[in-house]
């Protein structure tokens, strides 16, 4: 073949982690994972069940994958990089991971870097070197370096480097006490974020955070089987009815007798993190009696009463600005057309030689239906505005297929200060509406008017204030005893 400048030029700039990618998620918060548990008795399809429940909870990490399963009273771990199916199509033999038990996890980073020894379960080994329990992780703990000091000196061994190996190591220096006292006991000088489930050699206990900030729920297949999951969507994928959610710092215990309730001994609050409600969990979930579709749709309804405007179309970005976009529509009259069209088929590679070319590349995850753009006025929704770098070329691309003008909503507050609770969040340098004014960033998007969901609003659709809004406000249940420095921080008003 003949070789070519241009060639060489892309060859240059060939990377394995795809820019599109990259790109799109700049302006994405993201999760850092999902769990997922079954317990029952009798030996059952745990293979099946947990695939099945672990893909119903893709969206929550899609860096890697594992399970844990219990089977004649051995636990067994496969875990590697990739997503849900891709990890199951590497376990074999089969038979092995089919027992009366199993624990899952799908990964994204936030605390302790993408490291293969960080791939979730994380197990504790006996004396004779056999895994004794098996560890699943939703959510961040914080400050965690002086007991990672004083566990390590106490002689337990440290192989990876993420916050959820220290609760392993910090509950397995209680592990010759029953299962639910060794979780008390571990978890007293832990804080932070956490939903977790626990595999023993005879049990599944699932755990909170006294705050109750990720969502923990459980459901059953029979008398016998129990299921845990971050999400009620994983349930109906495994054909489970909804029992309740594991309350804030409650242990729930699945053995052959049944579930049993016990408490971390810490006082309670709930706090649950309310981006769960605004985009992380799926649509088809319910989260503590709240159904998140409906929700989605009245914050897009409040959108409209809070700022209303003359329009043509209102559009969502998929998939989960389109709840909200039906809500104002609803609200306002003004037709929803899904004409934003999402391409669910991106390639993990791309050749992109240039900034401009790395923009122009978001026509292939989103593109409009021109013809149904051109000489209209447009209402855009979304979930939330994080860097702006993609809304500023979505909005771009709309005003290149001929939008007569452009009004952004946000069915979220603004995002203004970084989370340390368990969302993968830029530091607040690089949150924009932490460092513009409303009017300086209309200006940088370049649309004809813009506005987000209040912070009064969210809490008014929500119920009550019995929620974490930290992104939004600064100010978070669980706090950093050590605060950085913000030299850069400006007053903002919304």
């Amino acid at each position: 073949m003949k070789s070519t400048q241009n060639n060489s030029e892309y060859s240059k700039h060939f990377y394995q982690r795809n820019w599109l990618k990259k790109l799109m998620e700049e302006d994405r918060l993201e999760e850092e994972c999902g769990v997922f548990g079954v317990y029952s008795p009798d030996n059952i399809g745990t293979f099946s069940l947990a695939q099945f429940g672990m893909f119903a909870l893709q969206h929550r990490g899609q860096e890697a994958a594992g399970i844990s399963v219990l089977k004649d009273g051995v636990i067994r771990t496969f875990k590697s990089e990739g997503l849900v199916l891709d990890v199951f199509k590497q376990i074999e033999p089969v038979e092995d991971f089919q027992g009366n038990a199993v624990i899952g996890h799908t990964r994204y980073t936030t605390a302790g870097g993408m490291s293969k020894k960080n791939i979730q379960p994380l197990y504790a080994v006996n004396y004779f070197g056999k895994p004794h329990f098996s560890i699943v992780h939703n959510g961040q703990v914080i400050e965690t370096e002086a007991l990672k000091e004083k566990l390590t000196e106490e002689g337990l061994p440290f192989l990876a480097t993420s916050d959820t190996e220290v609760i392993l190591r910090s509950i397995q220096k209680h592990a010759k006490d029953p299962v639910e006292v060794a979780i008390r006991k571990g978890m007293k000088p832990i804080r932070g974020a956490y939903s977790i489930l626990l595999l023993t050699d005879n049990s599944l206990a699932a755990f909170r955070d006294p705050n109750g900030i990720r969502p923990l729920c459980i459901g059953k297949l029979d008398e016998k089987t129990f299921v845990f999951s971050s999400e009620t969507c994983a349930l109906d994928a495994v054909g489970a009815e909804f029992l309740r959610d594991v309350e804030p710092g409650e242990i729930v215990v699945a053995d052959k007798d049944g579930l049993h309730s016990y408490s971390l001994g810490q006082p309670t609050k709930s706090r649950i993190c309310s981006f769960e409600y605004v985009y992380f969990a799926r649509p088809d979930s319910n989260l503590q009696g709240t159904e998140i579709y409906d929700l989605r749709v009245k914050s897009g309804k409040k959108l409209y009463e809070q700022s209303p405007v003359d329009a043509d179309v209102v559009i969502g970005v998929p998939d989960s600005g389109v709840p909200s976009a039906i809500g104002y529509s609803e609200a306002s009259g003004i037709p929803f057309e899904p004409i934003l069209v999402k391409n669910r088929y991106m390639s993990r590679s791309f050749i992109v030689p240039s900034q401009k070319l790395r923009e122009r590349i978001v026509n292939l995850k989103l593109n409009p239906i021109r013809a149904k753009i051109k000489g209209r006025r447009v209402v855009i929704l979304d979930d939330s505005i994080v860097r702006g770098t993609t809304s500023k070329i979505l909005i771009r691309i709309l005003k290149e297929a001929g939008a007569k003008e452009i009004h952004f909503r946000s069915a979220s507050p603004p995002v203004v200060s970084p989370c340390h609770l368990g969302i993968d969040m830029p530091d607040k340098k690089d949150l924009i509406a932490a460092n513009m004014t409303k009017k300086e960033l209309t200006e940088y998007l370049g649309v004809d008017s813009l506005d987000f969901l209040s912070v009064d609003s969210l809490i008014e659709i929500l119920g009550s204030k019995n929620y974490c809004f930290g992104c939004f406000t600064g100010h978070y249940p669980v706090e950093k005893r050590i605060k950085e420095t913000e030299t850069y921080q400006k007053k903002i008003e919304y």
